[in-house]
């Protein structure tokens, strides 16, 4: 994993992923007494920036590949679903049944057969290992794969450049964390292209397994696997091949509150016009409510919220 890598993701992306805007909102800045530079992820194809990783892993693929599965809460699945769709490969995905159901919905419109499990008594990693040795597919792994992570790093290229085009060249850039393949790849674009940018990552309190781990020096696990409204990135540990490079690259972590999730969802909504799910906003949440420094950049890295819970956003912090 390095720039060449996610340079030629980025070669092969073009046509296919959109480049996203850097927001910003005067009214914000003023509310809050420091300027914020938003990363737009949440216009993503498919919702999220997931969808750069997943053609970045497609489409690195060798020939006579049979086809494809992921496992995924949603966003993930979406871009594979998609990627594999427009390669003509068959995909499966293997969603928990609590995930959102827009998620599960798009998942199979954009062409995949969904499998669902039970994240509190199965095993997400056996279910989808039997299912690829049974139909000879490929597994694209959320986060834990060189291919993947250097398509999330398109956003860390993309993020050196409107920086320095908005005259930032020093700043703190917070990263909505799962399993960390977002931060990594971002840090390592930024370590090529925007030395001054540092990245931080930002969690869910109660799933902060990649804050405590940068904290201890080691890999450390989460208590449990559900419990947070930020479904996006609710993951058992950081990954074996994204921690060494955050463990290198990246600040101190930064955790938020379900509520300070909810908040920021209707404060991007209200001043911004956009669109996040709780696991996209935690690092606008983090950047409006957290001690950073002025000015902040932060990922609103997917949209693709439940109705019924963006309703409740509104109502409760609009």
């Amino acid at each position: 994993m390095n720039i060449t890598m996610i340079e030629a993701a980025a070669a092969r992306l073009a046509g296919h992923a959109r480049a996203t805007p850097l927001l910003n909102a005067p009214l914000l800045d003023a509310a809050f007494g420091k300027r914020v530079l938003i990363k737009a992820e949440c216009l993503q194809v498919t919702g999220s920036f997931k969808f750069r990783g997943a053609w970045s892993a497609v489409s690195a693929l060798p020939a006579g590949t049979r086809g494809v599965l992921a496992y995924s809460s949603g966003n993930h699945g979406q871009g594979v679903a998609l990627a594999a769709a427009r390669h003509g490969l068959p995909c499966v995905v293997v969603m928990p049944s609590d995930a959102p159901q827009v998620k599960i919905a798009n998942t199979r419109a954009y062409g995949a057969e969904v499998v669902l499990y039970d994240r509190r008594t199965e095993d997400r990693d056996a279910l989808g290992a039997a299912l690829c040795a049974q139909r000879g597919l490929v597994l694209i792994k959320p986060f834990d794969d060189a291919q993947v992570i250097a398509g999330q790093g398109t956003v860390g290229l993309e993020i050196a450049a409107q920086a320095l085009q908005a005259g930032v060249d020093s700043a703190d850039v917070l990263v909505c964390c799962g399993g960390g393949g977002l931060s990594a790849g971002i840090a390592l674009a930024l370590e090529a292209r925007a030395p001054g940018l540092r990245l931080r990552t930002v969690e869910p309190v109660g799933f902060d397994d990649m804050a405590r781990s940068l904290a201890a020096g080691e890999r450390l696990r989460n208590p449990a696997t559900t419990g947070s409204v930020c479904d996006a990135i609710l993951t058992p540990s950081p990954g074996e091949l994204t921690f060494p490079v955050l463990q290198r690259l990246a600040g101190p972590g930064m955790v938020v509150s379900d509520d300070q999730a909810l908040q920021a969802m209707a404060l991007a909504f209200t001043h911004l016009r956009i669109v996040l799910e709780p696991g996209g906003a935690v690092a606008l949440a983090a950047a409006l409510f957290g001690e950073t420094p002025d000015p902040v950049i932060c990922v609103a890295s997917g949209g693709n919220a439940d109705p019924a819970l963006f309703r409740d956003a509104l109502a409760r912090f609009g």
